[in-house]
């Protein structure tokens, strides 16, 4: 991948140690990345600032490119611990990029990770199946055969106000797109996972869990009889679809972005394979109770941008997920 003048500008302020611990820190990667690429610069600024983001609009201005947003508070329990924080940072946070976007660099494509959590609580209405280890869809409703579109609604449905305030944000993006004509992709996240996840136990689902697996750390399964399911996408396939829409930017365009029918487990499925690739039980214990707002079966269906970016496809499906975060686990020494 190619970045304008071979230089990565990367605005970090490891908000997510403050919301998540220690374990979920940033920073060893961001050291990793200046390690491994001279060219690498990083910038550190909370995206609440507006003066800090705007030295930094200011200092490259029109050279700026593309901008990959991917800062947010993602963890539905926490969102409800400080209401005022989450929003601040998935909404207020989003809004403020795309203004320094559009008054510094507007025509810079604009890339922003939203999350399958905008459509709240709807898809857990549809009609589903309970078999021996998953939930799934029933296959008499064809439309949803290949998973959930980008036209299902999210109107009407409990969110988790983490999911609100990723609404906000999701529509603050389609609404730059479409009424100032810029070019900003809205890209609707199931799990985005890989293997430098820094995964904890409020976020990052298959990270977290084979963290769990190797050191024998407890596990708690919440609700649906552990059947929940949940599409995973390796970060290289996910980076691969923002490089196949920066080729050919869209205005305020919205895609689901998942591991869809390639890629997707449910949590007991994800415990079968992480003690298979470990070779040792799991420490879990089941909880009745499931989150508020979260899902019962998610597939994304991405053949939206599929026939947009017919030469896309995904790479890595679980197996290799799990396998390769197994290595990666190890070899940081957890």
């Amino acid at each position: 991948m190619q970045i304008y003048k071979n230089v990565i500008y990367y605005f970090r302020f490891n908000i997510r140690e403050y919301f998540f611990g220690k374990e979920a820190s940033t920073v060893w990667n961001n050291d990793r990345l200046k390690e491994k690429y001279p060219n690498y610069v990083s910038r550190h600024a909370d995206i609440r600032n507006v003066a800090d983001l705007e030295k930094i609009f200011q200092e490259f201005g029109s050279d700026i490119k593309l901008i990959v947003h991917t800062a947010a508070q993602p963890s539905h329990d926490w969102a409800a611990k400080e209401p005022f924080t989450d929003f601040s940072v998935n909404a207020t946070g989003t809004l403020n990029m795309l203004e320094m976007t559009r008054l510094h660099c507007p025509e810079a494509v604009f890339i922003f990770t939203s999350t399958n959590k905008v459509y709240g609580d709807n898809p857990n209405y549809l009609p589903l199946i309970e078999m021996e280890h998953r939930w799934e869809i029933d296959s008499k409703h064809e439309f949803y055969n290949n998973g959930i579109p980008e036209t299902f609604s999210i109107d009407h449905t409990k969110h988790s106000l983490f999911g609100a305030s990723k609404v906000a944000a999701d529509v603050l993006v389609q609404e730059y797109g479409k009424y100032f004509g810029m070019k900003t992709g809205i890209f609707r996240g199931g799990c985005l996972t890989g293997p430098n996840h820094s995964g904890t136990k409020l976020h990052g689902f298959l990270s977290y869990l084979m963290k769990c697996a190797i050191t024998g750390e407890h596990y708690t399964v919440f609700g649906y009889k552990g059947k929940q399911v949940r599409d995973n996408i390796h970060s290289w396939d996910l980076v691969n679809m923002f490089w196949h829409y920066y080729q050919n930017p869209k205005q305020g365009e919205v895609y689901n972005a998942g591991g869809g029918r390639h890629s997707n487990c449910s949590m007991a499925e994800a415990i079968a394979f992480s003690e298979k690739i470990t070779g040792k039980k799991m420490n879990y214990s089941y909880q009745e109770a499931n989150r508020i707002g979260d899902h019962i079966w998610w597939v994304s269906d991405l053949s939206k941008f599929k026939t947009h970016y017919p030469n896309w496809n995904w790479k890595f499906g679980i197996d290799d997920i799990l396998g390769q975060i197994f290595e990666a686990t190890i070899k940081r020494n957890l």
